[in-house]
């Protein structure tokens, strides 16, 4: 609210008061008069100090328009100053890009001077070029007429036509190119197997000295020992539900026939194999066998089997050094040791491939647990082969993808049978490992019927080439001799020959180790003295 308003307000409230008191009480008119002079007095007051305020704003506004006014005239006095400033720049620039475009005009002006002088000369030059060119027509037409003539000469005089020459100069080229080809290539070769024999021979014979590793044979047969015949009745039970109650809760076939104190299990899965050789023991001992009991004890039998799989891995894991793998893999390793193939437990072949593996690599200066790694992982497949579809490559290859093994061994495992390119120097080392574990002898065995399959079929690779007379696999097909027709076969080409049956043999053919090629040319003269 206005102050001028509160004090008009209040001197009619003190003039009000005054009149009803002067009314009530005339003795205190002076009094109040007193009071309210003193009330008006700074009324007034209060007015003069509220219109000094206002006088005080209305000079400090006009203060600062000017000094608004003073700093716009400041400012459009630095833009006048630096628009002058640029224009000056602008002026001095533009006098500089006069003067280099001036000069460049002159530069170019001599250049053009001189370009006109050599055009000049060029096409001088080309008339004279152009001249000579039909001396050279004239001469070349001259040439050919000669050289028609020298062939026709030669023709008559060597009793060939040009084409017979031709084909004969081909044929005697060819020959030279041939026989120089396949020496070159006898020296490389022979000097290459040598350096790589020698390196190769070292580094395989130091892991071989250096890794001691059992060979078990596995059947699919197991005996138990039975304290007396007399336990063989207990076993088959009244009328065979004892022996029917454990068959059918193992998948194992029990054999009980004549041989003294001693039943036999046959079965192909060696893990069910070993839990009914468990819970027969365990039967055994107890000596209480009925149906009952039997599948309490098979039971038993198969979570000790688990636990002995676990111990398994763990204690291949620590044999070979190889920490870090993924539970479920070091489980599917102990199962390994109920695996075989062909004969040879494949948890002690995955530890000698890690074994053989990383002495490889410590020989070559590779990573000596990435190598034992992937040795010990690179069957692993086969521990789920019974029971998924699939090779155990690619089951391994999936295991290992499952469980976030590196590339390098995922590669490795994929690569160890050649189904796909190695990647890497440590897959070539497993490649190795595995056909020196597999080709030992006595670490596998083959039937007979595979071992003359891969004898004839040996034979028939050698025997479907041209030249080759007849052909012998020896020393239980690690070596085929060729005997070839002196008359067809030529001393340069027995060499390409051998590659080419080398090549073939490696295509066509799965086989360890590897299977000297020999071929034999023998000129025989016969003559009788009469």
């Amino acid at each position: 609210m206005d102050p001028i308003l509160i004090v008009v307000f209040a001197v009619l409230v003190v003039i009000v008061a005054i009149v009803a008191y002067i009314l009530g009480n005339r003795s205190k008119i002076s009094n109040a008069n007193k009071k309210a002079r003193e009330i008006v007095d700074e009324a007034i007051k209060e007015r003069q100090a509220a219109k000094t305020a206002k006088d005080a704003a209305i000079a400090d506004r006009e203060a600062a328009i000017r000094e608004k006014e003073a700093a716009k005239k400041e400012a459009l006095l630095e833009i006048k100053e630096e628009s002058i400033k640029a224009r000056n720049e602008l002026e001095k620039e533009t006098r500089e890009r006069r003067n280099e475009l001036s000069k460049y005009e002159r530069r170019i002006t001599s250049k053009e001077e001189s370009l006109d002088k050599k055009i000049e000369a060029v096409e001088k030059r080309d008339s004279s070029i152009t001249k000579r060119e039909e001396e050279l027509s004239k001469a070349r037409i001259k040439v050919e007429e000669l050289e028609k003539q020298r062939q026709q000469e030669l023709e008559r005089i060597s009793g060939l036509t040009s084409e017979q020459a031709k084909e004969f100069l081909l044929k005697t080229v060819e020959d030279e190119v041939k026989h120089d080809t396949a020496v070159m290539i006898k020296t490389l070769e022979s000097r290459a197997k040598e350096e790589a024999d020698k390196k190769a021979r070292e580094y395989v014979v130091n892991a071989i000295q250096r890794c001691a590793a059992d060979h078990v044979a596995e059947t699919t047969i197991s005996v138990v020992q039975l304290p007396n015949d007399e336990m063989k009745g207990r076993i088959i039970g009244r009328e065979g539900r004892n022996i029917r109650t454990l068959e059918t809760m193992t998948g194992v076939e029990l054999i009980i026939d004549d041989t003294p104190e001693a039943v036999v299990l046959s079965g192909f899965d060696p893990v069910r194999r070993e839990v009914a050789r468990i819970a027969l023991e365990k039967l055994i001992l107890d000596g209480r066998i009925h149906p009952a009991r039997i599948e309490e004890m098979v039971e038993k039998a198969q979570k000790e089997v688990e636990a002995l799989i676990k111990e398994e891995g763990e204690a291949a894991t620590l044999e070979v050094g190889v920490h870090g793998i993924h539970p479920e893999l070091v489980r599917l390793l102990g199962k390994l040791r109920y695996r075989t193939s062909y004969g040879q437990n494949v948890l002690r072949h995955s530890i000698e491939v890690a074994q053989l593996a990383g002495l490889l690599a410590a020989e070559m200066g590779l990573d000596i647990k990435t190598a034992k790694r992937a040795g010990l992982l690179h069957d692993i497949g086969k521990a789920v082969d019974h029971e998924m579809e699939g090779s155990h490559v690619q089951l391994g290859v999936d295991l290992c993808r499952r469980y976030k093994e590196s590339p390098t061994i995922i590669n490795a495992v994929e690569a160890h049978h050649g189904d796909v390119e190695p990647e890497s120097l440590i897959a070539c080392l497993v490649q190795a490992a595995d056909t020196i574990s597999a080709a030992r002898p006595g670490a596998r065995r083959e039937t007979l019927e595979t071992y003359t399959n891969r004898l004839k079929q040996l034979e028939d690779i050698t025997n479907s080439f041209k030249g080759v007379e007849k052909s012998f696999a020896i020393q239980a097909g690690r070596e085929v001799r060729v005997m070839v027709v002196p008359e067809v076969v030529s001393d340069t080409d027995m060499v390409l020959m051998a590659r080419d049956i080398s090549k073939q043999i490696e295509d066509q053919m799965e086989y360890p180790g590897q299977i000297k090629v020999s071929i034999i040319r023998e000129s025989r003269a016969v003559d009788y003295a009469k």
